[in-house]
């Protein structure tokens, strides 16, 4: 039996959020929130979106790193839990800009209000 796509992605975004979070205390490592898991129809790649509580520019670039070192233990526990699949697709991590952009949109209709 194999998994839908969509459950799939559901699965993978419960259990990767678990995964990168659960040793971040430990390592001093900051919070990440997953917001989507999309994998490709050949079930080779997931690309994980992720956003962090900072939008400065040295705390991206920390979170990439963090996430891209951390990537095959990622990979390998995730793998172990969801197990109805053949194979185990390959995490591209991915800053999730959505959230930013709807700040951004927030800040403009605030300021045009601000104006009247």
């Amino acid at each position: 039996m194999s998994l839908t796509l969509e459950r799939l992605q559901s699965l993978m975004l419960r259990e990767i959020a678990v995964v990168v979070n659960k040793d971040r205390k430990i390592k001093g490592q900051m919070y990440f929130n997953i917001t989507d898991v999309k994998v490709s129809r050949d079930y080779s790649i997931a690309t994980v979106y992720y956003t962090i509580l900072s939008d400065e520019e040295e705390e991206l670039k920390r979170a990439e790193e963090i996430l891209n070192d951390i990537n095959k233990d990622v990979r390998k526990e995730v793998a172990q839990k969801v197990k109805n699949i053949r194979r185990m697709p390959a995490l591209k991590f991915k800053f999730d800009e959505s959230l930013a952009y709807g700040n951004k949109i927030d800040q403009i209709i605030e300021d045009l209000k601000n104006e009247q």
